[in-house]
């Protein structure tokens, strides 16, 4: 019997629209995956995780929010491909070389005072950036006094990143990006072709250190100098927006430098009184208070 049909009109006038029922149904999505598995993605920007549930719905062939939750709660391994699907991994390595530049030549110099450094990347992803970084220290002098934590909320993309081998095929491309910050060597001279992997070479991995952090949940957990997370919180609402730039602002040492993406900015943000521009093109931040 068609719905239609076995409702009465009063009752079918008082149905949901569709729109304001999958608002509903997401919402309730959200709180259950929060109460069973304690991974918030409650303030993530709701077209980002629109587009990403639709995909998920397509391949487990379901058609409402609604069964695709009773999927999620009830089998584990639906839960780990919807976090994937959730997960940010959009990354290379030294990605806007402009930006590595300006670090070069705007960052560095005040790290050069600094007896011991500490960088904090957050949603490092597969780990293109961290090594990036790395080999930008090394080369500046500064590697050997730096400890890098390199965190990201998905344990498999960082046991990709410990490993430090990426896709050969990448490299022409990595070389081009290493050339426009500012690099000067060549850029073989830091990995070992292994068929179809460059396998970057020990030493760089050996100040860095992979851990698991959630920013829509967890704490500060160390006094940084440099705080470098790019085009991840465009993914964030704005209340979690403001949330993680109190923690990066809490998590700074004082004239501490804060790095962004560039599609991302601070003018809006409750912070934004707390910091000096370094470089508003690169969205390179100092605080201040």
């Amino acid at each position: 019997m068609q719905v239609s049909k076995a409702l009465g009109q009063d009752e079918q006038n008082q149905c949901l629209p569709h729109k304001e029922l999958e608002t509903v149904e997401l919402t309730l999505l959200l709180e259950g995956i929060y109460r069973y598995y304690g991974v918030d993605f409650r303030n993530y920007a709701l077209p980002f995780i629109k587009r990403r549930i639709w995909n998920r719905m397509q391949a487990e062939q379901v058609k409402t929010i609604s069964g695709l939750q009773e999927l999620v709660l009830r089998c584990p391994a639906i839960m780990d491909r919807l976090f994937e699907d959730f997960s940010i991994n959009v990354t290379e390595m030294f990605r806007d070389p402009s930006f590595f530049l300006a670090f070069r030549t705007k960052v560095v110099p005040f790290l050069r005072n600094c007896p011991s450094i500490k960088i904090w990347h957050a949603g490092c992803s597969t780990g293109e950036e961290v090594y990036s970084m790395a080999i930008l220290l090394h080369e500046e002098g500064l590697y050997e006094r730096t400890t890098i934590y390199a965190t990201d909320m998905n344990t498999n993309v960082l046991g990709y990143a410990q490993n430090g081998e990426f896709p050969l095929r990448k490299m022409q491309l990595y070389t081009k990006n290493y050339l426009a910050a500012g690099g000067a060597r060549a850029f073989s001279e830091y990995y070992t072709a292994r068929q179809k992997k460059a396998a970057f070479h020990s030493f760089l991995a050996r100040n860095i250190v992979f851990s698991k952090h959630n920013l829509a949940v967890d704490r500060s957990f160390n006094e940084f100098h440099v705080i470098i997370c790019r085009n991840v919180m465009i993914y964030f609402n704005k209340l979690l927006q403001n949330r993680v730039h109190h923690l990066f602002h809490e998590s700074l040492v004082q004239s501490g430098i804060l790095g962004i993406g560039s599609k991302e900015g601070i003018k809006f943000m409750s912070i934004t009184n707390f910091y000096e521009e370094v470089d508003p093109f690169e969205r390179l931040y100092r605080k201040i208070q």
